[in-house]
């Protein structure tokens, strides 16, 4: 259930922002973990994110990876993670040089 909200909430609160699903989209064949790709800023993207205390991670070359466990997660982290991608994607916080800067893991 914590996928699917995410999805819902990704496509509705973040269209026009150049994500796209790729993890299956059936609950069934998807597991815990959602994953979306952007052309441009993935990595950047996830740094932003971490800064903001919502831990995902990156995958070459363009993937942004989220995990969710029931047990440590709930629907209310769930939405305040998109809100937080929403307004990474919307003041393209992403850009910062500091998000930028490749680290050996992510």
């Amino acid at each position: 259930a914590l996928t699917d909200l995410f999805i819902a909430l990704v496509e509705e609160r973040c269209a026009g922002h150049g994500l796209s699903l790729v993890t299956p989209r059936e609950h069934a064949r998807r597991g815990s973990q959602v994953c979306l790709s952007r052309e441009e800023g993935a990595y950047a993207i996830v740094q932003a994110l971490i800064a903001r205390g919502v831990i995902g991670d990156f995958r070459a070359p363009d993937i942004l990876r989220f995990g969710f466990t029931p047990l440590y997660l709930g629907f209310e982290d769930v939405w305040n993670a998109v809100e937080h991608l929403r307004q990474v994607l919307a003041s393209e916080e992403w850009r910062r040089p500091e998000f930028n800067r490749k680290h050996a893991v992510t």
